[in-house]
């Protein structure tokens, strides 16, 4: 009976993970990445557009970003969205494509987006928390309700346990690995 609460979770624990892997994307490293500008949002005819929908995005090199929108109209919104944006960047615009070069990072701007790879993992980890919190007020109510036994909560808190230090290895994981990659230099 309880796993059901416990099915239910999991979906939602996942979803975390997947935000996390999206925000690391959004991270800058070395080199030039099409996740770094993908999602920033553009005011596209009154309309908040992710640039990933309007252009395509390519990266030449290891130290540039090419972004061709598909309607030429739009190339001072998508430069004017990259240069408002927290990232950071002096977009281009050639009058077909908005180009992006990008700096090499410098050892305290690395450790500055380390901090900021761990703060974002740290979001996540609460999620999960308050996740575990929901399921466990829900387990607990259960057996109030006699709709579960003590041994039952008691397998239901190991599970739920089990799951957590599941997520929070892959978090941990993904951590590592987004930590490695910014100090290669």
């Amino acid at each position: 009976m309880y796993q059901s609460v416990i099915n239910k979770t999991k979906p939602e624990m996942q979803k975390l993970l997947n935000k996390l892997q999206e925000e690391f994307n959004n991270v800058r490293t070395g080199r030039a990445s099409t996740g770094i500008v993908e999602n920033v949002v553009v005011n596209y005819y009154g309309t908040q557009t992710p640039l990933k929908q309007m252009a395509s995005i390519t990266t030449p090199d290891a130290s540039s970003i090419v972004i061709t929108p598909w309607d030429q109209s739009s190339l001072g919104d998508i430069e004017q969205a990259i240069r408002t944006s927290d990232l950071g960047f002096n977009p281009v615009n050639d009058g077909k494509s908005v180009r992006i070069s990008l700096p090499p990072l410098t050892e305290e701007r690395r450790k500055e987006l380390v901090k900021l790879v761990h703060d974002i993992a740290e979001e996540v980890r609460v999620g999960l928390r308050n996740l575990r919190q929901d399921a466990w007020n829900e387990i607990k109510t259960m057996e109030k309700d006699s709709k579960i036994t003590e041994d039952d909560r008691y397998d239901a808190e190991k599970d739920l346990n089990k799951l957590i230090e599941e997520f929070n290895k892959k978090i941990e994981e993904l951590s590592e690995k987004k930590e490695t990659e910014l100090m290669k230099v």
